[in-house]
This record gives C-alpha cells, structure tokens and sequence, in this order.
C-alpha cells in the first residue's frame, strides 16, 4: 500500500511540474502583470489543460517585495516589474492526490536574483541529503539545517516552515497536533514516524531563500520522500 502512495503522489507531483513547464512555456508570468492576473490565468489555465478542479491551498503569485511573504501572509496585490523576482506556489489535486510545487523566475538580469533562484535547487538538494542520512533526523533538526545552510550560503531562510506532509486529500484533516505534520522549531518528532493512522507520511520540502537586506525572496518546493 505505501508502495502504491508513494507511485500516486510522484504522479500527482509530474503533473504538476508539467503544468509549471506549460506556464512558463505560455509566458503567465511577465512584466506589467498583476500578481492576481496570473493567479486567475494559472487556475483557468490548470482547469482547462490539466481538469484541475481542486487546489488543496492557495495559488500563491508574489513578485518583488512580497517574495519575503509566506504562504500563511496576504500581502498587497503587486505588479511585476521590468527586474522582479517571482515565485510561484501552487497546490493542485489530481484525482485525490495532493501534489505541492513551487518554482521561482527572475523577469530581467539582475546576477544577485538570478544567483539565489539558482541556489534554490541546491539547498534543496542539501537539506534532502540531510534528511536521507538520517532516520532519526527531527523536523526541528531539519528546520535548523535549512536555516544554517541558506546563511552559510549569504541568504537568510525566509520560512516559518522547511516543508509539510502531503496526501490524498485533504491531508489537513488528520488527526492530532498538526506540528507534527510540519519540519519547524515546534516539531521534536521524528520525520520518518508514521501518521497517527499508522500510515508513512510523504513530506514536501520548501526552501524559502530571502536577501539579507529585506528586498526580495525565492521559493522552491517538492516532495522530498
């Protein structure tokens, strides 16, 4: 069964990496567009070519400034400028498996933005070494390491979260403190636990990289386990 969990959500997560290819192939995400303009596209769009009807969060669009924001803030709606930084977070389901993806983009030249969405892969790929060297590794442990390795690299980690359970959905309506379903400070558990229905839990991880001066953030996210 966990075999079978496992082959859905990577399923559910291809889709979703396809559906971010044909965003970026479409130009979505462009200078003089309004962060809601692309949100609207992208949910008409996902509806239209992939049947999505159900996004278990959110579609989050943020550009310059709100790049610093998290899932859990509304900031101001934003244009994208001519040099912006932009993240996209999108949760779409695909027949009852959740799937978690987030890429960012640099509109224009600017070589520091264009260095930390670079960075972005690698210290996903750092932080998911981490998780694979240890079975015993917490999601305070992880959270840590997440934040050490992003300012070894000159960023600062720009979430209140390193990443989260995904599932069938809604994954949310699980029982029990919902820290544990979490890699932050709050979470002692071990990650390689399973959920209280006995179940192995699948794990998104997101890495959140902001400039240390406060000016704009990046975001990257996909399954981990």
């Amino acid at each position: 069964m966990t075999t079978d969990r496992r082959a859905e959500l990577h399923a559910a997560e291809g889709k979703a990496l396809a559906l971010l290819d044909m965003i970026e192939a479409r130009g979505l995400v462009a200078a003089g567009r309004t962060e809601r303009e692309v949100e609207q596209d992208i949910y008409a769009f996902a509806l239209a070519e992939f049947g999505v009807e159900k996004h278990w969060h959110k579609r989050i669009v943020r550009a310059g400034a709100n790049g610093l924001a998290t899932a859990r803030d509304n900031p101001p709606v934003l244009t994208i400028a001519d040099d912006d930084l932009v993240y996209l977070d999108l949760g779409p389901v695909f027949e009852e498996w959740e799937a978690d993806v987030g890429r960012s983009y640099v509109v224009g030249d600017d070589p520091d933005k264009h260095r930390l969405v670079a960075d972005l892969s690698t210290q996903f790929d750092a932080v998911k070494a981490r998780f694979d060297s240890d079975p015993d590794v917490t999601g305070a442990d992880l959270y840590a390491f997440a934040c050490d390795n992003a300012a070894a690299a000159g960023w600062r980690f720009g979430g209140v979260i390193a990443g989260h359970i995904v599932g069938e959905f809604p994954h949310a309506h699980l029982p029990g403190e919902k820290d544990f379903y979490r890699i932050n400070p709050e979470n002692p558990g071990r990650l390689r636990d399973p959920d209280p229905l006995g179940q192995e839990r699948f794990w998104i991880l997101e890495i959140h990289l902001v400039d240390p001066a406060g000016r704009y953030g990046g975001f990257y996210e996909r399954l981990m386990s």
